[in-house]
């Protein structure tokens, strides 16, 4: 492959979430959404057990729908802005963005607890680094952009990419094309088709084809419900990341 440029997925690509489950999924947010709440009791937001359930009941309402608007339309409403619409429909006072930032932080801090890098991401990235001619990005739907980046500081290989993008940050999610031409240009490149993709499902390998770059597919043990089928042939199929290597040699 002639490769310019190499874009991860996060997700089951370069990340796993231990003991993976919906259920386990639910259940972070459920204790994110706890220590939101606490932060909120502490600057003396909410008073009182009615207003604690109003705002779990509307909260998650939101959350629900959000995703489902952005499922169909491709734009991300991050998790910031879920508190912001909450509080404007509470008619609570404004916060600062620094404010919603942090309640969206700890939202999701559960979340960063179970995200462990699998045994080959580190060593894949080292050496892919050391080739100096690839450029590498991170590209991930999520709704809170500190999540992803406080991850890959955290296991130590955020030195290793040359852009880090999310959909929280530029507010279209994959398999939308622009996110797709947003990181290459972020990279410093031009060319879609010197730029490969890796990714685990759907929205990473056909939103990559149509954006028309070269497409790699991380096979992922566990399915999760309702999973879009992959409408196309011409793509690669790996079962882990370090089989990129020998790849783009």
């Amino acid at each position: 492959m002639n490769v310019e440029g190499l874009i991860f997925d996060f997700g089951f690509t370069l990340f796993q979430f231990k003991e993976v489950s919906v259920e386990k999924y639910l259940d972070c947010y459920r204790k994110g959404l706890k220590r939101s709440l606490t932060k909120l009791k502490e600057i003396n937001l909410l008073k009182t057990e009615a207003e604690t359930k109003q705002f779990i009941k509307l909260f998650n309402e939101k959350r629900a729908n959000y995703f489902k608007k952005s499922i169909k339309t491709k734009m991300e409403y991050p998790t910031s802005f879920l508190f912001k619409e909450v509080f404007r429909i509470l008619n609570f006072d404004q916060l600062s963005e620094k404010n919603y930032s942090e309640l969206a932080n700890l939202y999701h801090s559960c979340e960063e607890e179970e995200w462990i890098p699998f045994e080959q991401t580190k060593d894949t990235l080292k050496q892919l680094s050391d080739l100096k001619k690839v450029k590498i990005a991170l590209l991930s739907n999520h709704p809170n952009h500190t999540t992803i980046t406080n991850l890959l500081i955290k296991h130590d290989i955020s030195k290793f990419f040359d852009a880090v993008v999310t959909s929280a940050e530029f507010g279209k999610r994959k398999p939308d094309p622009e996110i797709f031409y947003y990181t290459i240009k972020k990279m410093g490149l031009k060319k879609p088709a010197s730029c490969l993709i890796c990714g685990d499902e759907y929205a990473d390998v056909v939103g990559g084809h149509r954006a028309g770059l070269q497409t790699i597919l991380c096979k992922r043990s566990y399915k999760f419900p309702f999973e879009k089928e992959i409408d196309f042939s011409g793509y690669v199929k790996i079962d882990n990341i370090s089989e990129i290597i020998k790849l783009i040699i």
